[in-house]
């Protein structure tokens, strides 16, 4: 069983993205994904093994933002993947079988392409524009959710990422998409953590929450 709710860290600097996982999981995040840019493989390692550090006192799972050796290396829960990163099916043959993987997806083309590659959860969007993407793709929107959703009709965890406010939450429920990804929200304010939560389980209870294939 996958949380609905992913907190994407952010910072400055690789101290200030540990920080701000600590507050995260603090404030109830049950997932978090190290996604460091412009650093040095080894101070990714060095983030991440502090990162898996503090995940573990709050039995919080961690992801690693690509670097699927590091994910194998910190034992972290499993890996994402960017549309630019790696291939799923490469990176399952070097991380235990237990790990998960998740991957980007913008257009339906996308979203069928992992699920060839089985992957365990597809994060879908941006959802509306955000600053931490490196390249534009196409804003979805509920309309370009809905699309997607309705012509997939697949098993494989969706969640919808980019730029996704506690406003946004009962309306993409709506569209099918089950749970989400959220970075600036959450980090501009610690406390919505427990509101996201709040919203994302308020129309269903604990057992019908989705699971991995």
């Amino acid at each position: 069983m996958i949380p609905k709710l992913h907190y994407i860290s952010q910072g400055s600097s690789p101290k200030e993205h540990l920080e701000n996982i600590q507050n995260a999981c603090s404030s109830g995040s049950e997932l978090v994904q190290l996604r460091l840019k412009n650093v040095s493989e080894k101070n990714y390692l060095k983030c991440a093994i502090e990162a898996r550090e503090i995940t573990s006192l709050f039995q919080t799972r961690l992801l690693i933002n690509d670097h699927y050796k590091i994910a194998k290396e910190v034992k972290a829960d499993g890996v994402h993947l960017e549309k630019t990163g790696s291939c799923p099916t490469v990176a399952r043959k070097h991380i235990y079988t237990w790990q998960i993987i998740g991957g980007t997806a913008n257009t339906l083309q996308d979203c069928e392409t992992l699920i060839d590659k089985e992957v365990d959860y597809i994060a879908l969007g941006p959802f509306r524009f955000v600053s931490t993407k490196d390249i534009a793709p196409t804003l979805l929107g509920l309309n370009g959710f809905t699309a997607i959703i309705e012509a997939l009709k697949t098993e494989t965890p969706i969640i919808g990422f980019g730029g996704i406010t506690t406003k946004d939450v009962t309306a993409i429920l709506e569209t099918g998409i089950p749970g989400i990804a959220v970075s600036e929200e959450i980090t501009r304010d610690f406390n919505t953590v427990r509101i996201f939560n709040q919203l994302l389980n308020a129309s269903s209870t604990a057992e019908q929450r989705y699971t991995f294939k």
